[in-house]
C-alpha cells in the first residue's frame, strides 16, 4: 500500500494582501506574524547564534547580508530610541501624532499559495508564505529590530502581550520572486534617491519640540497689518522651506523664527538647539515651561511687531543668522538671564534703533553674508556660523562690526 501526500490547504503563514504591481503586494500584519516571518537582525549578526543555527538559517543570514547594512552602523544606535518611540505611540502618549513607515519585505522564492479575490473586484487576496520561506526586510530593518525588542520584553516598555496583540497592525509591502540584484537596487533607491530634509527644517515640523510650539504660538497670537489687512503673523511664515524664493508671499521661514525662539530662551547656547529638540528638562534652571512660554512669546511678538516693516520687505532681519543673533540679544531681557548682563526691553530697542536692515554688502558682508562672484549678497550662511557675529555687532555699537551694520564710517 502506498499513501499519497495531503493536497489540501497549503501550510504556512497567511497574509491578506492587495497587489499593486505584478511582483509586489501591500497589507498589514500582526506583530506576532512579523516576528515569525522575519527573524531578529540582531540574532542574524550574532556569531554565537549563527554557529549553532541550522544551515537554512545561516543561508538566510548570508542572503540578508547581500541587501542590508549591519546593525553595527549608525542604524543600530537608533534602535533603542525607535523602540521607545513605538511603545509610547502604542500607549497613546503621542496621541495621533506618530507614525512608522511600511516595512519593505523581500521574498526571493515562490509563495506557497495565492487565493482568488476575496471580494470580487477588490484585489484583496490571501497569500500564504511557506514556514521556511526567506523573507528579508530590505527597508525598515531598524523598525523591524525595534519591534523584535518590544516583543521580546514588552514589560520593559510598559506593555503586555495582550496590548500588542490587540493594538498593533504593522503595514508592509512585499516584493515577490525578484532577484537579489533587484532587491539591492530597491535598498539603494530607498536610502539614496530621497532628498534628506535639513535638520533645522525638520525641527521646525516637530510639534513635540517646545521651541517649535512657541514659534507656532507666536504666529497664531501676533496680529500684523499686511497689504491693508489684519492677519495672524503665521500667515506670513513659511513652514515648508528652508529658504524663500522671490515669488513666495511669506516674509520668513519657520526655521528662522524657531532660531529666534531658541536663542531668546538660551542666549548664545541656543545656537546648539537650532538643529536639536528642546525638551522641558533642557530649559534654564529655576524656570518652567509655562513661564518660558509666556515670556518668550511676549518678547518675540513685541520685537516682530516693532520691526514688522523690516520683516514685510524681507530685509536682512529675516535671515536665520540675524534672527538667531537678535534672540541672543533678546535673551538679556528675560528674567532668567544672568544678572550681570540683563537689560530691559527698552535697552534692546535702543541697540536696534540705528541698525541698517537693508540687504546691502556695505552693512552685512562679513557679518552674516558674503558677496558672490556675480556681486550678489548671499545670506545663506548658517546659524551656527554667523549668529555669534551678529549678536556681537548688535551688542557692541562701537565695535567694528557694530559700526558696520549701523552704517558708521570706521
Amino acid at each position: 500500500m502506498r499513501l499519497t501526500m495531503p493536497s489540501g490547504i497549503p501550510e504556512g503563514i497567511p497574509l491578506t494582501v492587495m497587489p499593486f504591481r505584478e511582483d509586489a503586494v501591500i497589507g498589514t500584519m500582526s506583530l506576532a506574524t512579523l516576528v515569525r516571518l522575519v527573524p531578529s537582525p540582531r540574532q542574524e549578526e550574532d556569531p554565537r547564534v549563527l554557529k549553532a543555527a541550522s544551515g537554512h538559517d545561516r543561508r538566510r543570514a548570508e542572503l540578508r547580508a547581500t541587501v542590508q547594512r549591519t546593525l553595527k552602523s549608525q542604524k543600530g544606535k537608533n534602535i533603542p530610541d525607535y523602540a521607545e518611540y513605538i511603545a509610547a505611540g502604542i500607549l497613546g502618549k503621542h496621541g495621533s501624532a506618530w507614525s512608522t513607515p511600511p516595512i519593505t519585505l523581500w521574498h526571493p522564492g515562490e509563495v506557497a499559495a495565492m487565493s482568488d479575490e476575496l471580494v470580487p473586484g477588490s484585489g484583496l487576496r490571501t497569500l500564504t508564505v511557506a514556514p521556511d520561506a526567506m523573507v528579508i526586510a530590505v527597508d525598515g530593518e531598524t523598525q523591524t529590530t525595534a519591534w523584535h525588542d518590544i516583543y521580546r520584553d514588552p514589560e520593559a516598555f510598559g506593555l503586555t502581550y495582550t496590548e500588542l496583540n490587540q493594538r498593533v497592525r504593522i503595514p508592509f509591502e512585499l516584493y515577490l520572486g525578484i532577484s537579489p540584484a533587484d532587491a539591492r537596487q530597491i535598498f539603494y533607491d530607498r536610502n539614496v534617491k530621497g532628498v534628506d530634509v535639513a535638520k533645522n527644517l525638520a525641527m521646525s515640523m516637530d510639534q513635540r519640540d517646545l521651541a517649535t510650539r512657541l514659534a507656532y504660538t507666536v504666529g497664531e497670537t501676533l496680529e500684523v497689518e499686511s497689504d491693508g489687512q489684519r492677519m495672524p503673523f503665521g500667515k506670513l511664515v513659511n513652514a515648508g522651506k528652508r529658504q524663500l524664493a522671490k515669488s513666495d508671499k511669506e516674509v520668513l521661514t519657520l526655521s528662522a523664527l524657531r532660531a529666534l525662539i531658541v536663542t531668546t530662551v538660551f542666549g548664545s547656547k541656543g545656537v546648539h538647539y537650532s538643529a536639536a529638540n528642546v525638551h522641558e528638562g533642557d530649559l534654564p534652571p529655576n524656570t518652567d515651561a509655562d513661564e518660558v512660554a509666556t515670556v518668550v512669546v511676549r518678547l518675540v511678538s513685541r520685537l516682530i511687531a516693532d520691526h514688522f516693516p523690516d520683516f514685510a520687505r524681507r530685509s536682512a532681519i529675516t535671515a536665520p543668522a540675524v534672527m538667531a543673533g537678535l534672540g541672543i540679544l533678546l535673551h538679556r531681557a528675560t528674567p532668567w538671564c544672568a544678572p550681570d548682563v540683563a537689560v530691559n526691553y527698552e535697552s534692546v530697542e535702543r541697540l536696534l534703533a540705528d541698525v541698517r536692515w537693508e540687504r546691502e554688502a556695505l552693512y552685512w558682508d562679513g557679518v552674516c553674508a558674503t558677496v558672490g562672484a556675480s556681486g550678489r549678497l548671499n545670506f545663506s550662511g548658517g546659524v551656527r556660523d554667523s549668529a555669534g557675529r551678529v549678536a556681537g555687532a548688535l551688542l557692541d555699537p562701537a565695535g567694528d562690526l557694530g559700526k558696520k551694520i549701523r552704517g558708521v564710517r570706521r
